[in-house]
């Protein structure tokens, strides 16, 4: 009987131990542990089309997570999906001013995110810039459309 109980306090233990890995990985996945604000700075890139680009998503340079994608509003002047960049300090003072901002997306029915390609501009983005070069996402209803629309010629 003694025997009994300290297994039913190792699993319990053993389970608890698998939540809380669980709980952290979900954390560490999804970005939610992290202070959005700290070590960052912004800019802003407006889009005639951001396809599923959520507020969150990531912002890469080179294949790599340089960033996070924060507010996401409509420019009612132009129309244009503005989208704010959360930045990482580090590029601060590094990244051109023509840097070109794409959306894309990871695999075929991935996420979306902002690609971004340096450009060779010897003035640097600061904070609170604009991304003057953007392509919008692309939308595969809308290439299936037009593909049918031309096959019909």
């Amino acid at each position: 009987m003694r025997n009994q109980r300290w297994v039913d306090v190792f699993v319990g233990g053993f389970m608890l131990l698998g939540f809380a890995a669980l709980l952290f990985l979900a954390f560490k996945v999804s970005g939610l542990g992290q202070n959005a604000e700290q070590g960052r700075f912004e800019v802003q890139a407006c889009f005639g089309d951001i396809g599923g680009l959520k507020a969150r998503s990531k912002v890469t340079l080179a294949g790599v997570t340089v960033g996070r994608v924060g507010e996401i509003n409509l420019n009612y002047q132009w129309f244009e999906a503005c989208v704010t960049l959360q930045l990482n300090e580090k590029l601060l003072g590094k990244l051109s001013t023509d840097t070109a901002a794409a959306i894309q997306t990871a695999g075929l029915l991935g996420d979306n995110y902002v690609s971004l390609t340096p450009g060779i501009d010897m003035t640097y983005l600061a904070q609170g810039d604009s991304l003057k070069d953007t392509q919008s996402a692309l939308i595969l209803e809308q290439l299936i459309n037009q593909f049918i629309s031309n096959s019909t010629k």
